[in-house]
């Protein structure tokens, strides 16, 4: 039997018998519609094993790895103190706490509760 199979950015054509399984064709797939950026709104914070970028604006907090936002603990104006409880991730069935890295303002939210993140997805900006 033959099977079209799309992985990423390539579609290959492969032909399994008895089961063994060979390539036939690969083909690289080209996007012609531009990407659309997702919305941005919501409450999100760092943990210690979280990438920071500084930013003019703050630190942005990104998230450590893929995951569902299940509560966001604070909001833009907040203050908040390093260590403090900022969101929860759940990644794996684990619920992850990403707290604060430094003693600073919440300038953004920019995650929002229940959404879906990438790893190094921007979480929220302390200043």
């Amino acid at each position: 039997m033959i099977y079209t199979v799309k992985i990423n950015d390539k579609e290959y054509e492969v032909e399994v018998e008895k089961g063994v399984a060979n390539v036939l064709k690969t083909t690289v797939i080209t996007q012609q519609a531009a990407p659309v950026a997702a919305p941005q709104s919501a409450v999100t914070a760092p943990s210690p094993q979280q990438s920071q970028t500084a930013v003019a604006g703050g630190t942005v907090i990104k998230s450590p790895m893929p995951g569902t936002i299940l509560d966001i603990k604070t909001g833009a104006g907040t203050q908040v103190k390093k260590g403090q409880l900022l969101l929860i991730l759940e990644a794996m069935k684990m619920e992850n706490e990403i707290v604060a890295p430094s003693d600073g303002v919440v300038v953004q939210v920019i995650a929002a509760k229940g959404a879906s993140v990438a790893t190094d997805d921007a979480l929220l900006v302390i200043q």
